[in-house]
């Protein structure tokens, strides 16, 4: 299964539809439910010139957005209430949906496709975000 984008393999992204993959591996992900979620991603956006890194964000159920981030980067930080890391610590398994870049993804669809194999949200910054919005939980 091979993705493009460009001149970059992702072999992680699949053709279509979308599947689960095993945080830890490729990407660790952080997941903020709801309107939270959206503020997030618009804020991280306007502070990166419009590529944040990768952020799937679901359209159903919750409203999750997911942050992904570099694997083994969530799991020694301490994140406010309302935010959910993934990753694969010690007696952890966890588990993100990743929709393919075409084709029916629903309810899972890309808010910022991956540039890069080593292209990730940046960590620190999105932890710096979430705590200066501040208003945890988003409700």
């Amino acid at each position: 299964m091979d993705t493009q984008i460009g001149d970059v393999n992702l072999d992680w992204i699949p053709r279509s539809g979308f599947q689960l993959r095993k945080a830890g591996v490729q990407f660790d992900a952080v997941r903020i439910d709801g309107d939270g979620g959206l503020r997030t991603a618009e804020a991280l956006e306007r502070l990166t010139g419009g590529d944040p890194g990768p952020i799937v964000v679901e359209a159903n159920g919750q409203r999750a957005v997911y942050f992904l981030v570099a694997p083994g980067s969530t799991s020694h930080r301490v994140w406010p209430v309302g935010v959910t890391p993934f990753n694969s610590a010690s007696n952890s398994v966890s588990y993100v949906p990743v929709p393919g870049l075409t084709g029916h993804t629903w309810p899972l669809l890309w808010r910022s496709v991956p540039s890069g194999p080593d292209r990730f949200v940046h960590t620190l910054l999105l932890r710096s975000v979430v705590t200066l919005l501040g208003q945890w939980p988003f409700v």
